[in-house]
């Protein structure tokens, strides 16, 4: 089988089962090229894949009909590059996931993907003009030293993460919850146009996949896996962005938080993380003097 082939028949069966590289690998194991993923019996399907019986049948008929389909020539009509994991230009930090997505899909500005110089700046969705202020004093240096800006598209402290960079000239990757089809949250809909021109929208999900509230925890880790530090700006105790950095922290990568007042709820979060061992900042200076060590 031509590698042509395996790419469109993976592309295929990612697109009916949107699921993480880890849930495919024995699948993989037993039939490496896929070439005998719509003749393989489903009993031995549903045992490889730890799925139902039925939902296997299922699944090999959808990717009977999909199989058909040239998938790349389908996602280059919507300007959609899709990165598999066995492909030389798929982030290796990713792998080091213990669920590194099967695919990453593109849109806009690919070639930020191979800059290895990224931040991640994360907060509240509900962030208040601290984020705003606090976010303006750290990049200008990290831009300077052209260094990729990774935030997840959110409203709130992603939002302002993005756009403050993109006001100064720099460059930014939003990871994304949902299909590319569906921008979320609505309200994000004219930042996302101006990404895809200028910058990087990147998805795990195909583009058809809608909002559910358990996809966006899953891309806090791609979130902090492509990124060398993270930086919290304002969160509660108990929020995604604590999640992320969990994700950081088992992943080894560096954790700053920018200090804020006791009286602030959206404090705790990143007040929480400096006793905990990230490191307090007020200006990306320090946050380049750390990386640079």
């Amino acid at each position: 089988m031509s590698k042509s082939q395996f790419v469109n028949r993976f592309l295929a069966l990612h697109y009916v089962y949107p699921v993480p590289l880890n849930k495919l690998r024995p699948l993989l194991e037993y039939d490496q090229s896929l070439a005998q993923f719509d003749i393989i019996s489903p009993h031995l399907l549903a045992k490889l894949c730890k799925i139902s019986l039925d939902r296997a049948i299922k699944l090999q008929k959808m990717f009977k009909e999909f199989v058909e389909i040239p998938m790349f020539q389908m996602y280059e009509k919507h300007s959609i590059t899709p990165i598999l994991f066995s492909n030389p230009n798929y982030p290796k930090s990713l792998l080091n996931l213990y669920d590194p997505p099967a695919v990453i899909y593109l849109k806009g500005k690919i070639e930020l993907l191979a800059n290895p110089k990224k931040i991640a700046i994360i907060g509240s969705r509900e962030a208040t003009d601290y984020s705003a202020e606090s976010i303006k004093l750290i990049l200008p240096p990290l831009v300077n030293e052209e260094y990729v800006i990774i935030s997840g598209l959110a409203k709130g402290a992603d939002t302002l993460a993005h756009q403050i960079t993109m006001n100064l000239g720099g460059q930014t990757i939003a990871v994304l919850g949902t299909g590319l089809f569906h921008v979320y949250p609505k309200q994000n809909l004219k930042l996302s146009n101006e990404m895809e021109k200028n910058q990087l929208l990147l998805t795990e999900y195909p583009p058809y996949i809608t909002p559910q509230k358990w996809n966006f925890p899953m891309r806090n880790r791609i979130i902090s896996g492509l990124s060398q530090g993270v930086v919290i700006t304002e969160a509660t105790k108990k929020s995604g962005t604590v999640s992320t950095m969990e994700h950081a922290l088992e992943n080894g990568k560096e954790i700053f938080a920018i200090p804020g007042s006791i009286h602030s709820p959206l404090s705790i979060g990143p007040n929480m993380l400096i006793l905990e061992g990230a490191k307090p900042i007020w200006n990306g200076h320090q946050i380049l003097e750390e990386l640079n060590k």
